[in-house]
């Protein structure tokens, strides 16, 4: 008995969907192959579409004049030449001879074929042949294209121009890039490869491994397990999987046999799951996420599968044969119809989910749209057939359904649910996808749930949509899987790419100094301004307090007060000398000169200030200045009491000439002409760079340091030399005069006070050069203070104490007897 479902009409639509799954049975004749032969639960639904479609047409009495549509339904068996016996038996009728039909009555206008692209491909070769309108309810596949292969053949699905940017937009959500590829070696799988791998280009998403596969690779276990050691071995966690159900059906019923822990496939259909083992209790390790083309819920159609059962439609052997199966009504083991233990209101939505779905699927909604393509094409033919036939008073002529053509591929219109219905593929608009998530249950039974949804015509950044928290991660998996080659870098660091790898591979590398990364995953750091410096973790610029030698610190405040000091000491000296100007230790040490020296020490300390505090232009230019010319005036006035001590001596002995010089006070010039010679100096430096303010950010960690640049660093080292050779030469001369034979010859003060400041001098060079910020400041103003305070004591303090504690000695009274016993022996 032939396995088919049918209702006459006077038009009739035929359907050739795969019906029915062979078991495993070892009978040797034909007809225990045929009883081994299971009814798929699942594709009657596309039976059930068909008929609520033309159950919804046949009560509209605005379309087709009247007449009815029918259906005729056959199985499809894919198994080499058995997929051409039930269209050869349709087109030719019973004895199956190419070109002669026995049927002459045919009102066939059109055969809805799939979801199987390899079975509507065979028999869309054989309907070719004669133009007869074909529709395919699978997924758009290029190969179906070719409309000079198959000039009859309208696909009712979308071509997928837009999963690739959909499957890479669920990637971005959950910040996954590291994945893997697999598709089926056909035209669709490498156009479709190339797009995904485009697209994830863009979004810097790397491709962990890449499968192609084909049937044969699928036929050995061994080509099997090595695609799944592939597959589990790799450490990226994500699995895009594109292909149909018949290219990849092998290695999909292996998958789910084979243990894949936490992998997420990522799938561009919904895959039939019935094939798994029953022994496969604990449901999937790895999380299903397919998308499937977005319909409209079609209103009334699950209202229309309770209302059917056996009696509404008799010549549905199919039904019948479902209800048998599934309520138990007959303990008769032949197909004659008996009712006497089927429950009088049952209905097919008293059946599991998993074994029959009510809501309708994405290919039912083709076959419900393909059988109102069909109507609105004969529709249209009928009254281009009646305006022709009452402008030439024709006879009414039979119709062909290849004059159908033109109306189909031109036609345009929406359905009961508002959807638009266009067969030319370049017409048609962008699909939107539905993601749909398979929740486990034992025993292999799955849920197909819908999660979120995805609309190329939305906004950049809210074309897709995901409720999360209904996502069913594998079994054992506690929260959302990662799947990245190498965690992100987290703020402060960069991303260093390693060689010969993926760009997703990559070490995380700590910014430089003042170098700040604040969000992950940054190919470079950004450089905090001037102003600014990076904080320890690297992620932050922060504001550098500003800083300086300021009177405050703790350091600036203890040079201030040592400057003081001497300041004030200096001035009690000079108060001492003037009060006793009479003694002789201070009339023999040229009391001008020392009057002078006192004073231009008090000014030496006191400049010094002029480095604390912060720097403005007027104390940039001061505090060198000052420094060069006061420290002349002091050196300049050491070398000129060296140079009297010397000529003293030299006037004082027999014979000399030099006492002229002395009289005549030429010494005291020493100190102007020295000091002009500075200023000289110091003018020039003014006039071609003069010191300014400047910055420091390198110096101090979060602080910008505040301090005078010395402008011309030739003239600071020359006016720095110049004062060094007239130290050197006072040094020199005072050395000379150090053993010189009188009661008050200070020269070895004067030379002993000049070793000091020289070698204070000479240690600040490489200390200075050595220190940075506000050390450099102090290192100089530290400078000051001891080469004045080495002037200070060496040569002051051993005269006051001759004037504290030795006052009562006849120093000038015993001088002036050798003075005038020498004088009477020479005479």
């Amino acid at each position: 008995m032939e396995k088919r479902a049918h209702m006459d009409g006077d038009v009739m639509i035929a359907g050739f969907f795969p019906l029915y799954a062979l078991e495993m049975d070892h009978g040797n004749n034909e007809a225990s192959r045929q009883d081994a032969q299971a009814p798929i639960f699942k594709d009657y639904q596309f039976v059930l579409a068909l008929a609520f479609a033309i159950d919804e047409i046949n009560k509209n009495p605005f379309l087709l004049h009247n007449l009815t549509l029918g259906f005729d339904i056959h199985d499809v068996q894919f198994r080499g030449w058995k997929i051409f016996k039930n269209p050869f038996i349709w087109l030719f009728g019973k004895y199956k001879i190419p070109n002669y039909s026995c049927m002459r009555d045919s009102r066939s206008v059109a055969a809805i074929t799939g979801p199987s692209a390899i079975t509507s491909d065979n028999i869309g070769t054989l309907l070719g042949l004669y133009s007869f309108p074909q529709f395919t309810i699978g997924s758009f596949d290029n190969a179906l294209n070719d409309h000079s292969k198959f000039p009859a053949l309208y696909q009712m699905a979308s071509k997928d121009t837009s999963i690739a940017a959909a499957m890479v937009s669920l990637l971005l959500h959950f910040s996954w890039s590291w994945v893997g590829l697999l598709t089926s070696k056909d035209e669709n799988g490498s156009w479709i490869l190339a797009e995904v791998k485009e697209e994830m280009v863009k979004n810097k998403i790397c491709v962990a491994y890449e499968l192609v596969i084909s049937s044969q690779d699928l036929s050995h276990l061994f080509n099997v397990m090595g695609i799944y050691n592939k597959i589990n071995k790799s450490t990226a966690s994500v699995l895009i999987i594109y292909g149909d159900n018949d290219s990849l059906k092998v290695l999909m019923i292996s998958i789910e046999q084979i243990f894949m822990q936490g992998k997420v496939c990522i799938m561009n259909s919904e895959w039939d799951f019935t094939n798994k083992r029953k022994y496969f209790m604990l449901g999937s390790l790895h999380t299903p996420l397919m998308f499937t083309h977005h319909h409209v819920v079609v209103s009334g159609f699950t209202d229309f599968v309770k209302t059917v059962n056996p009696s509404k439609y008799p010549e549905d052997f199919l039904l019948a044969r479902l209800w048998f199966l599934s309520f138990n009504c007959s303990d008769s083991k032949s197909d004659c119809v008996t009712w006497d233990n089927c429950p009088h209101d049952a209905s097919l939505d008293w059946l599991p989910g998993h074994i029959f779905d009510m809501t309708m699927s994405g290919e039912s909604y083709n076959v419900y749209n393909a059988v109102y393509a069909v109507t609105q094409a004969f529709h249209e033919l009928l009254l281009r057939q009646t305006e022709v036939q009452a402008m030439e008073n024709r006879k009414e002529t039979v119709l062909s359904p290849k004059q159908l053509h033109p109306f189909l591929k031109n036609i345009q219109f929406y359905s009961s649910t508002g959807h638009q219905v266009i067969l030319d593929e370049k017409s048609k608009l962008d699909p939107e996808y539905d993601i749909v998530n398979i929740w486990n249950f034992p025993e292999g039974l799955e849920l197909a749930v819908k999660i979120g949804k995805f609309s190329p015509y939305a906004l950049h950044g809210n074309q897709l949509s995901l409720s999360e928290d209904m996502v069913q991660w594998s079994i054992g998996a506690t929260e959302t899987p990662h799947s990245v080659c190498t965690e992100s870098c987290g703020p402060g660091f960069r991303k260093s790419p390693q060689e010969g790898k993926a760009a997703c591979c990559f070490d995380c590398t700590l910014c430089p100094e003042n170098a700040i990364a604040n969000g992950t995953d940054m190919d470079q750091c950004v450089t905090c301004p001037d102003h600014q410096y990076a904080n320890t973790e690297r992620n932050q610029c922060l504001l550098r307090a500003a800083s300086f030698l300021a009177f405050g610190d703790a350091l600036g405040m203890a040079l201030a007060c040592i400057a003081l000091c001497f300041s004030m000491l200096t001035a009690v000296v000079l108060g001492i000398f003037v009060k006793h100007q009479d003694t002789a230790i201070v009339k023999a040490n040229n009391r001008a000169l020392s009057y002078n020296l006192l004073i231009s020490l008090i000014f030496c300390f006191l400049c010094s200030l002029l480095f604390l505090g912060r720097p403005n232009t007027i104390t940039c230019i001061l505090q060198q200045i000052t420094f060069g010319v006061v420290f002349t005036v002091a050196v300049s006035t050491v070398l000129a009491k060296t140079v009297t001590v010397v000529l003293a001596f030299k006037a004082t002995s027999p014979g000399r000439r030099m006492r002229w010089l002395l009289v005549s006070g030429a010494p005291k010039f020493i100190i102007p002409i020295c000091t002009l010679m500075q200023v000289t100096l110091c003018g020039h430096w003014l006039r071609t760079s003069p010191p300014f303010i400047d910055t420091d950010t390198h110096s101090e960690h979060g602080h910008i340091i505040i301090l005078c640049n010395k402008g011309s660093l030739t003239a600071f080292y020359c006016v720095l030399g110049y004062l060094g050779s007239l130290a050197l030469a006072s040094f020199t001369v005072a050395f000379i005069a150090r053993n010189l034979p009188d009661t008050f010859n200070e020269a070895k003060f004067l030379t002993f006070s000049m070793l000091v400041f020289c070698s204070v001098w000479i240690t600040f060079l490489p200390v200075y050069h050595s220190a940075k910020g506000k050390v450099m400041v102090a290192v100089e103003v530290f400078s000051i203070l001891a080469s004045g305070g080495g002037l200070l004591c060496c040569i002051f303090v051993p005269k006051c104490y001759i004037i504290f504690f030795m006052r009562n000695t006849t120093f000038l009274h015993g001088f002036g007897i050798k003075r005038h016993s020498r004088r009477n022996k020479h005479s």
